[in-house]
């Protein structure tokens, strides 16, 4: 299960940045809903909010180290930490194969109020939502 659903996440991910690529055109948004979601391909060198841009080496390690903390801590018995673990491994994994690809990560989920995403994101923050909420509130998570 913890497979499918990491692999699941990678492809994807991987799927709609492909088509990103192919459809969109560098920092030219595309409106999908007016006012309110663009698509709008960029290349992020930083981290979470352009943060630390360009230091490719620095964020290739911290996603690999958090990789094995993640493969790591699977093998707790609770199905909401797996689901979250899994849906954050794919997402970190989904990250990782375009730093290690391109340099960057490529965004196209533009909300014109919020920094470009991608899906490899939008998984991971929502998983740490839940993982946050589970280690936080069920004295039984850990």
């Amino acid at each position: 299960m913890i497979f499918i659903i990491v692999l699941s996440v990678i492809l994807l991910d991987q799927a709609t940045k492909f088509l990103a690529l192919r459809f969109l055109q560098l920092n030219i948004p595309v409106p999908v809903i007016k006012n309110f979601l663009n698509l709008t391909l960029v290349h992020n060198r930083g981290a979470a909010f352009g943060f630390f841009q360009n230091q490719l080496l620095l964020f290739v390690l911290v996603s690999l180290f958090a990789i094995g903390l993640i493969l790591y801590n699977l093998k707790t018995n609770s199905i909401i930490l797996k689901l979250s673990l899994s849906l954050i491994l794919g997402g970190s994994i989904g990250n990782l194969i375009d730093r290690l690809r391109f340099g960057f990560v490529i965004d196209f989920l533009d909300l014109r109020i919020w920094p470009v995403f991608n899906i490899a994101d939008s998984v991971i923050t929502i998983a740490a939502l839940v993982l946050s909420w589970e280690l936080l509130f069920n004295k039984n998570a850990a």
